[in-house]
């Protein structure tokens, strides 16, 4: 079985979450979650969501759809707000508490939109959040920049099918991190270097070209890989993808 994992984009209907200049925080949440299932679901994972429309859930209710669901991972995406406008800025993921995968993945999401970019906060604890609480599997709210702060704004707007994709691949890297006895996945690799230099320029440019790339650190070598395929046709397709943009692959499996 692959991974399933619950996307929330925050607030919805009645609730639009901070305003700032006529911007509703639910709008932005919804897009973003919509963009990140979009990349997930092409890479084989099984993608459900808290709400795909503009309707009102309270967070108790986006727990229970999550605990019905049976999903593995629960992932809230918000944008935050401050006092004064352009007070701060940055992003920050917010936990229940610092153990585990979850942990792990806040970690990765937070470091790839830093490199967007983005003033990295922290991943904080918040227990008290009901989403965070109330939710049966590891659980993680991401706060994708200030929605009062113009230059979060111009980020979020300018880099915006980047953050969807930095996000979807540390989502990605975390997972195929996961203890091997858990489901097999089929990765396209696409080079190994001694070299972390040389490793990141590849990687980089993979990215660049919209490639859901990462980076794994193994037996000495930097290897850089491309998707996490619960399918081999679908690792297959993505190998004659790179190829036909010329680069020497090899599939392998995790």
């Amino acid at each position: 079985m692959p991974y399933k994992i619950m996307l929330d984009a925050g607030h919805g209907g009645a609730d639009p979450g901070a305003v700032y200049k006529g911007r509703s925080e639910k709008d932005d949440n919804l897009k973003l979650s919509l963009a990140v299932g979009k990349i997930l679901e092409e890479n084989g994972i099984d993608v459900v969501y808290t709400r795909t429309t503009d309707v009102y859930q309270t967070p108790f209710e986006k727990a229970k759809i999550a605990n019905e669901s049976g999903a593995d991972y629960f992932i809230s995406f918000h944008r935050n707000s401050s006092p004064q406008a352009n007070q701060y800025d940055g992003v920050e993921v917010l936990v229940y508490n610092k153990t585990g995968v979850k942990y792990e993945m806040a970690q990765n999401i937070l470091g790839a939109l830093g490199e967007l970019g983005f003033r990295e906060i922290g991943v904080k604890e918040r227990p008290g959040l009901v989403v965070l609480r109330r939710t049966q599997m590891p659980a993680l709210l991401v706060e994708v920049g200030f929605i009062n702060s113009d230059k979060d704004n111009q980020l979020f707007d300018e880099k915006f099918d980047e953050i969807a994709r930095s996000i979807a691949e540390a989502i990605l890297g975390t997972l195929t991190e996961e203890d091997v006895e858990g489901p097999v996945y089929y990765r396209v690799q696409v080079g190994a270097f001694r070299n972390r230099e040389n490793a990141d320029r590849l990687l980089y440019q993979l990215t660049d070209r919209g490639y859901p790339a990462f980076l794994l650190y193994e037996d000495g070598y930097y290897k850089v890989q491309v998707g996490a395929f619960l399918q081999i046709g679908n690792a297959i397709r993505m190998e004659q993808r790179l190829r036909d943009d010329g680069y020497t692959t090899l599939i392998v499996t995790k």
